[in-house]
């Protein structure tokens, strides 16, 4: 089927399982949701439904801090469908009162609550449960389930700390997970996840096939990377480089870079069974979907990676990347201590008294400190570096020293164009050109190491195309979904020319898609966009097109490449037609829009605040992110008239543009 889906020109719509709003939810959308929306889809024309990752994250409302790459989550489960629910109508009227009138879903206070009930559910029911044949038919063919019921079970036990901090079973093998398993004090405990699992996976199975009965495909969403904290982690660490935490460089939105906290894999030892964890993966996703997002596809070739060592992710490198030996340094001509001044922070004595005293207020003694506890001096020069033992940011902050110094310190890390990672081994900085190392080159020092570099540059593409290939081929090659890749971020040209042969949808947000090389940086005609690519106009992590266009738009370029130069300066259903029909006509075979920007195309879902429909604001963590849900429920959506007929529009005048040529490859 996906061969054949991908030269499909479809429609479609993205939104979070838990923003669907029903009278039968209990205040967040659940599987069978699924299939309410896909009826008012179906009513607007629309072919493809799109969903953010639905496994279980615990207490944790991002949908991409999984604690499971198989698991479902429990708050996704309509428990009123449940046999053993019959005798608990009064409690799940109880929680629909407190729940469904809230404007966003308070997603912690759902989670205990639903599973709290569960529980109750459970144990009153337990004895049937155990004579269930069809839980324990499911149960054999699913070989998951054993360590993530085992996991959740001592998760619970160890008052939801992260295995790492566990009182025991911190290190397990697969002998310890079975005799876990079959632990007869224990077996109840074990059984209530196995249950869960059980009933997640029916409600979701028949959604899916609801929805396919309605000719409609439903897209799911794999996030690459796994929480540090979760099964999957704990119970083949060998699958993970533990110490790396993976994040992206930095950019003009996040100056240090990003460090998501999550472990890179370690795919040399995923190789040795030929990535049967991941091809699991794929083959458990194939169950409900018929296409699938890849999320970060540029970590499948090369993956920002930072020592946990740091907080930030400045001091990150990509793996792979073609080292830099200190052998070669020195055959371009630079001895010892150009090496060194290279490596290593050198820091001059008269910044320390600016940071710490003139700037800060400290004293004569907390300068002297900071020298005395951090800094060893060179010779009788007025410069500075870093103790052996003052090594990374961790250290920096266990000093005894003014806080102030603390933050230059931190800052003069990144202040080199080196940074060694292996004996005599190096990677360069993100931004080494900001040195005052690199400042303080001659001409010809710099076309020495620039050719260098662009030389390991080049050595790197060849590493990344042969590793993206090899890897998305292992994830695509059996699959019967059709995969799209989320390929947003820094990315090189190789990344374009693998998705193209594996036939990989790329992303395109209309807001972004500019050619940023010319002046002006002008928007990419949509009739340039490649066919085998997913067009949309927001992303679950940027603003929504409302709010982009009344605050971050330049509004007259805008307007001018849409040919409407009168457009007005507050966004409104005027604006949404004209965006959202220009976007539906793009070359690309898929359109996918946010369900937000859909609603715009009437007055009747304008919320007051528009920065109140956003879905997640990246770098921050509050009870906002994640939780928006639907201004109604899908029934009062669907009885707007107006806005169906406009997004019945969309379809209408769905052809692509008659100038539609490849677009031109990105530059690296």
């Amino acid at each position: 089927m996906g061969d054949a889906l991908k030269n499909r020109r479809l429609i479609g719509t993205v939104i979070p399982v838990g923003a669907l709003r029903t009278n039968e939810g209990l205040g967040i959308g659940e599987f069978p949701d699924l299939i309410e929306f896909a009826k008012l889809c179906k009513k607007t024309g629309l072919g493809l439904i799109q969903i953010l990752p639905v496994n279980d994250t615990g207490y944790e409302s991002s949908p991409y801090s999984a604690l499971t790459a198989f698991a479902l989550n429990p708050v996704y489960l309509r428990i009123s469908n449940l046999p053993e629910a019959a005798a608990y109508k009064k409690p799940l009227d109880e929680l629909k009162k407190k729940f469904n009138n809230e404007a966003r879903f308070p997603y912690y206070k759902i989670a205990v609550a639903k599973l709290q009930l569960l529980r109750k559910i459970f144990i009153s029911s337990i004895d049937k449960i155990k004579l269930d044949t069809e839980i324990s038919v499911w149960l054999q063919k699913n070989e998951w389930i054993k360590a993530y019921a085992v996991y959740r079970r001592l998760k619970e036990a160890n008052d939801e700390k992260s295995w790492k901090d566990w009182k025991a079973f911190q290190s397990v093998t697969a002998k310890d997970i079975e005799a876990l398993w079959n632990d007869p004090k224990h077996g109840n405990e074990n059984l209530f996840w196995v249950w869960l699992q059980f009933n997640l996976d029916k409600q979701l199975s028949a959604a899916s096939e609801g929805i396919a009965d309605m000719g409609i495909i439903l897209k799911g969403d794999l996030p690459i990377l796994m929480n540090l904290d979760s099964c999957d982690v704990w119970a083949h660490p060998k699958y993970f480089h533990l110490n790396f935490s993976a994040g992206a460089p930095p950019d003009m939105y996040s100056p240090d870079g990003q460090n998501w906290g999550f472990p890179i894999y370690n795919w040399v030892e995923q190789a040795k069974d030929n990535y049967s964890w991941w091809r699991a993966r794929i083959k458990t996703a194939e169950k409900y979907y018929g296409a699938f997002r890849i999320d970060h596809v540029l970590g499948f070739f090369r993956i920002w990676a930072t020592s946990r060592h740091y907080n930030s992710a400045y001091m990150g490198r990509f793996v792979p990347f073609a080292p830099v030996k200190k052998s070669e340094l020195q055959k371009l001509g630079f001895d010892e201590g150009r090496i060194r001044w290279m490596t290593l922070p050198h820091i001059p004595t008269g910044e320390v008294w600016d940071a710490v005293q003139r700037q800060n207020g400290g004293s004569n003694e907390d300068v002297h400190r900071v020298f005395n506890l951090a800094l060893d001096r060179i010779g009788n020069e007025e410069l500075w570096l870093l103790k052996r033992n003052v090594k990374y940011e961790c250290d920096i902050n266990a000093l005894n020293i003014h806080p102030a110094g603390k933050a230059y310190l931190i800052k003069e890390l990144s202040n080199r164009i080196f940074r060694e990672y292996d004996t005599e081994t190096y990677a360069f900085l993100w931004n080494y050109r900001k040195s005052r190392q690199y400042a303080s080159f001659s001409g010809e020092e710099h076309e020495k190491l620039e050719n260098f570099l662009s030389q390991k540059t080049a050595l790197s593409e060849r590493k990344w195309e042969s590793e993206g290939k090899k890897l998305l081929s292992a994830l695509t090659e059996d699959s019967s979904m059709a995969a799209c890749a989320e390929d947003l971020g820094v990315k090189s040209e190789c990344v374009s020319r693998v998705l193209r042969k594996l036939k990989i949808f790329s992303l395109k947000v209309v807001r972004w898609e500019r050619d940023w090389d010319t002046e002006g940086s002008p928007y990419i005609p949509y009739g340039e966009y490649p066919e085998l690519s997913v067009c949309t106009t927001s992303v679950h992590d940027s603003t929504t097109l409302r709010e982009w266009w009344n605050n971050e738009a330049e509004q007259s370029l805008f307007a001018a490449f849409s040919g409407s130069p009168a457009m007005p300066k507050s966004y409104n259903p005027g604006i949404a037609r004209i965006f959202l029909r220009q976007a539906a006509g793009a070359a690309s075979n898929w359109r996918i829009f946010p369900i937000i920007d859909l609603l715009h195309l009437t007055p009747r879902w304008y919320a007051d605040d528009p920065a109140s429909e956003r879905i997640n604001i990246p770098g921050t963590s509050n009870e906002f992110n994640w939780t928006w849900r639907l201004p109604a429920t899908i029934e009062e959506i669907g009885a707007d008239t107006e806005l169906v007929n406009a997004v019945k529009e969309l379809g209408a005048t769905d052809s692509p543009p008659k100038t539609a040529k490849p677009k031109k490859p990105a530059s690296g």
